[in-house]
């Protein structure tokens, strides 16, 4: 009998309790995550308050319109498929129904706070709404930042390889350099003017921000057109600008 299968046939196995919500908020204090859902939890609350003081509300017919197009797209189509699916999100069905209203009166207060004037905002500021897709490595030190720029543009390095190395950005380290596709006005205005009349490809910097140094990359620029998933980026873009500086004005007090 080899090692190996004398390990395996020692192994045990230890059944372990469900894990309670206790267990779940330890967890997230513990990964240092606590903050971050707490963030998205106060948000919650803020947007409530506000459906609240603008009179804003679901009706039943909505509410189930949009519970049954959430089942749909998630194949939840059966008795037993939903009471799967409920047992692996440790949700009720009560609190799963309560999810998508707040989604639903999220939609409604967006709607209602800027909905007739993107239009104007589009037009007043068209060249803002300029949309690229962007990659960047972020490093530390400047003289890094310069050795990797040489790299890139002499040496004919791997952007990807680079920015999995050496970034100290998460998203981008993540995802080798790829940041997404943004507005310019979702930049700082440091990069946004940096890449202002870049050409697809081209390699720009280092950038110098309070985060460090940024290489950037333009991976593609899309044209200036207004349609509707254009309008619904720029209706998340106002509302969460917006809803952060309600949050910072009128803080959700702790129970």
């Amino acid at each position: 009998m080899t090692q190996t299968t004398e390990t395996l046939e020692k192994t045990v196995v230890v059944e372990t309790s469900p894990v309670t919500d206790a267990d779940i908020i330890t967890y997230l204090r513990r990964s240092r995550k606590f903050a971050e859902i707490a963030s998205l939890a106060e948000q919650d609350a803020l947007i409530l308050d506000l459906c609240e003081e603008f009179s804003i509300t679901v009706s039943d017919q909505e509410w189930q319109a949009a519970g049954d197009a959430f089942r749909v797209e998630h194949k939840l189509l059966g008795v037993t498929e939903t009471n799967s699916w409920f047992s692996q999100q440790k949700i009720t069905v009560e609190e799963w129904s309560e999810g998508i209203k707040v989604q639903l009166l999220t939609k409604k207060l967006k709607e209602h706070l800027f909905g007739e004037v993107i239009d104007s905002d589009y037009l007043s500021n068209r060249e803002n709404y300029k949309r690229v897709a962007l990659s960047q490595i972020l490093v530390l030190d400047l003289a890094q930042a310069l050795k990797i720029v040489k790299a890139l543009r002499y040496d004919n390095a791997s952007f990807c390889a680079l920015a999995l190395e050496h970034s100290k950005g998460k998203q981008s380290q993540d995802n080798g350099g790829f940041v997404g596709i943004r507005f310019l006005v979702e930049l700082s205005q440091d990069i946004a003017k940096a890449i202002y009349d870049a050409k697809e490809g081209e390699v720009i910097g280092p950038i110098q921000t309070k985060l460090g140094y940024h290489i950037l990359r333009v991976e593609k620029w899309f044209p200036t057109e207004l349609n509707e998933s254009v309008r619904e980026a720029i209706l998340e873009f106002l509302f969460q600008n917006w809803l952060q500086e309600q949050s910072q004005s009128n803080p959700v007090e702790n129970s």
